[in-house]
């Protein structure tokens, strides 16, 4: 798949190991979008992002006057902006089920990984092992739904692909090992993801080395 750039004066500033600016990344590399991302350091944040982030949050996209600082809405906002390809459905029924599993894939999993990732900053290995534990098995009971179609409940990469495929990356770092066999079609649609050229695109260095 061919990404071709379009002329944009879009910055990025982005956590090169957070699963959130990674969602972003996806949308700008699927789009095509020409941007400047600034990976930043959580704790020394660029003087400029501070002045026009209320939250001095990670990540923050700013297009010309318009500042977003919530990765979801950045996504629907690059969608909008920039139509090819589209990564929602057409259709009122069918984006609003797109918006249910980005919400559900948020409560399920996406909250789970951020659980272990804080545990392991404060050293905290129940909830580590806790998590770990729900968040695998819970992957482990719902593969059998990617056998259905190539991307999740889609035949078109979408948003929702753009969500999972950085929890799904960071399983190795996460501690989550996935078995092979009931899992054969989450790891079959896994290594789709992980093909396109736009993921491989929107890989940070951190993110790199999370799989050397």
């Amino acid at each position: 798949m061919g990404v071709v750039a379009k002329r944009s004066s879009m910055c990025f500033y982005s956590n090169g190991e957070d699963q959130y600016s990674h969602r972003v990344r996806i949308v700008l590399a699927e789009k095509g979008v020409a941007v400047e991302v600034y990976d930043c350091d959580e704790s020394n944040l660029p003087e400029d992002l501070t002045s026009v982030n209320p939250y001095n949050s990670l990540p923050t996209l700013l297009d010309r006057d318009l500042v977003l600082f919530e990765p979801n809405v950045m996504m629907e906002y690059l969608d909008e902006r920039f139509p090819h390809p589209p990564l929602l459905p057409v259709y009122p029924v069918a984006r609003a089920e797109s918006r249910l599993y980005i919400y559900r894939i948020q409560r399920d999993w996406c909250d789970l990984a951020d659980t272990i990732v804080q545990g392991m900053r404060d050293g905290d290995p129940a909830a580590i092992e806790a998590a770990r534990k729900e968040l695998r098995d819970s992957l482990v009971s719902t593969a059998p739904i990617f056998a259905e179609k190539p991307y999740f409940m889609s035949e078109e990469f979408t948003l929702v692909d753009c969500c999972l495929a950085p929890l799904l990356w960071r399983l190795p770092v996460l501690g989550i090992e996935l078995p092979e066999g009931p899992c054969k079609p989450l790891l079959r649609y896994m290594e789709r993801l992980f093909e396109r050229e736009a993921f491989q695109l929107s890989l940070s260095e951190a993110e790199r080395e999370m799989h050397d």
